[in-house]
């Protein structure tokens, strides 16, 4: 374990523990597409 005074640097697949699939970007696409779908609904009704 480094002390107070050194630095430590690790790399970013290491420091990160684990993968960053991007699968939320595709759930706020979806959910931003219902949105405008109900509105557009709700307002022609």
């Amino acid at each position: 374990m480094a002390n107070d005074n050194q630095r430590v640097h690790v790399e970013t697949d290491q420091a990160r523990a684990g993968s960053t699939p991007g699968v939320g970007r595709y759930v706020l696409g979806a959910s931003l597409i219902l949105v405008i779908v109900i509105f557009a609904a709700l307002l022609l009704f």
